[in-house]
């Protein structure tokens, strides 16, 4: 008999609320070029636009995360938490350069599966804000990258049978998500930075006069020209990461997760004091 899972941080409903409410803006920050009609003032602010959802997103992003944290990460879960930041962070230089080898992408996949979503939305945004410092990434797509990768870990952590459902089938199930989300933060990452592009490209390059359908098909272009090889390579190494480490890892954070007892009141008083 499975036990029931055990889970980093509770969501309570100022959490979820919080988590809407960030997602929402961060739809409108990413999908903006689409969501303004042509004739409309955004067109005359697309060279601002991103640079003001950029500062919005990164406070909306720590509010989310303070808002978590006071539901309940406790010392047991900072821990954790610091551990899986950092060995995310330094896993995502390994390989960057070469076709899209990112091996961060499956550790942040299984540790939001197994530690929860709302655990899984801080690791993600900490992971990537503590990469961006280590490899000098720091710019206004950060905030983007720390959005989009919440979503990513949260997401695995919202996948169904969490408390049943083990061996291969899981496994599947990680690795059809994994290569699933790596394209999908790639191209929300594309929708981040297509509009800073201006005029440099004027074939794929975003146009505020264009009506929606034009601008689609120009961010297709672009995505394809761009990102599509890149996204590749993350999805097939998330996949190949997971079916052969992923079991090791599974193990591993389940161990940890069961041994810290998250659920348990951390008491720092000696006993007899």
């Amino acid at each position: 008999m499975t036990s029931p899972a055990v889970r980093a941080v509770r969501l309570g409903p100022r959490s979820v609320a919080a988590l809407v409410l960030v997602g929402a803006v961060g739809v409108a920050a990413f999908g903006w070029p689409f969501l303004a009609p042509p004739d409309s003032q955004v067109g005359a602010h697309a060279e601002d636009a991103p640079w003001l959802f950029a500062g919005l997103l990164v406070l909306l992003v720590a509010v989310v995360a303070a808002t978590i944290s006071e539901s309940g990460l406790g010392p047991k879960a900072v821990a954790m938490l610091g551990v899986l930041a950092a060995t995310g962070a330094a896993l995502r230089p390994v390989g960057a350069g070469t076709a899209g080898i990112e091996p961060m992408f499956f550790l942040l996949v299984l540790s939001g599966r197994v530690l929860g979503p709302g655990f899984g939305f801080v690791l993600g945004s900490v992971t990537m804000f503590a990469s961006a410092l280590l490899t000098g990434g720091v710019g206004p797509w950060m905030p983007f990258q720390m959005l989009a990768m919440g979503w990513f870990t949260m997401g695995a952590g919202l996948l169904p049978g969490a408390a049943r459902l083990r061996g291969r089938s899981e496994l599947v199930m990680l690795a059809c998500y994994g290569f699933l989300a790596a394209f999908a933060y790639g191209t929300v990452m594309n929708l981040a930075g297509w509009p800073f592009m201006g005029t440099m490209a004027s074939n794929i390059s975003f146009d505020p006069h264009a009506a929606v359908p034009a601008n689609l098909a120009r961010f297709l272009a672009y995505c394809l020209a761009t990102s599509m090889g890149w996204d590749l390579g993350r999805a097939v190494c998330t996949v190949v990461l997971t079916l052969t480490l992923g079991p090791a890892v599974l193990r591993a954070l389940r161990r940890a997760t069961r041994r810290a007892a998250f659920e348990t009141p951390v008491d720092f008083d000696a006993p007899g004091a």
